[in-house]
């Protein structure tokens, strides 16, 4: 490397963390701001649950999101332990499962999850999965992960369809069609649940492998 590009790269890296930190920021806000306008949105309809609205996997999925994006901002790089870079992790599978899973199952549907607002139903579904993608791939976990993370990953979307299984006929609303046992019964509801599972620990793997690949390749370039 010339003296022009050491150069370049010094001043990189000196700006580069508090860019992170300010683009960060400012999603976790962006988000944080369409989850409030969507809920006082809801407020006005004489319908409207709380606990149906937070009931959302794409709801709890960009909460999750929007605390790491602050903790990432708030959190040197060096300050990082394993655990904090298996959540982000687990952070970033989530909003990509969000992303996948609309865009094959639910785009269209957006009256029905009580998202009527089209700015909001781009940032929760497409802004915000892409970006965090694209976060763990520019900055790539500091420590290597096993794959074995991958199973804890899993736990939430396995709790979160519990819940809502036993939720459901309690209150006698489903937040998806996909999950209605009203609509496909118990049966077609976990076939279809067991297919979503092997395609999430696949994404899992692969939000998993993308990390892993990003980070060596990061520590070459340092």
């Amino acid at each position: 490397m010339n003296g022009a590009g050491a150069a370049r790269w010094v001043l990189w890296r000196m700006v580069r963390r508090p860019l992170h930190m300010v683009l960060r920021l400012g999603l976790a806000l962006l988000t944080a701001a369409a989850l409030a306008v969507q809920f006082d949105r809801g407020l006005e309809r004489p319908e409207f649950s709380a606990a149906n609205f937070l009931s959302f996997f794409t709801v709890q999925s960009n909460i999750i999101g929007v605390l790491v994006l602050v903790a990432l901002a708030l959190t040197a790089r060096r300050a990082r332990s394993r655990t904090f870079e298996s959540v982000r992790g687990a952070a970033v599978l989530y909003l990509v499962i969000t992303g996948i899973v609309f865009a094959l199952l639910l785009s269209g549907v957006q009256a029905d999850l009580q998202l009527t607002i089209p700015w909001v139903d781009t940032v929760l579904h497409r802004v915000m999965p892409v970006a965090m993608l694209a976060d763990w791939l520019i900055d790539p976990p500091r420590h290597r992960l096993s794959r074995r993370v991958v199973l804890p990953w899993l736990a939430f979307p396995v709790a979160w369809s519990a819940y809502t299984l036993v939720r459901g006929p309690v209150v006698d609303w489903y937040p998806y069609p996909f999950i209605d046992v009203r609509v496909h019964g118990y049966d077609g509801v976990l076939a279809l649940g067991g297919v979503l599972l092997i395609g999430m620990a696949l994404a899992g793997l692969l939000v998993h492998e993308l990390g892993t690949r990003m980070r060596a390749r990061s520590a070459l370039a340092s």
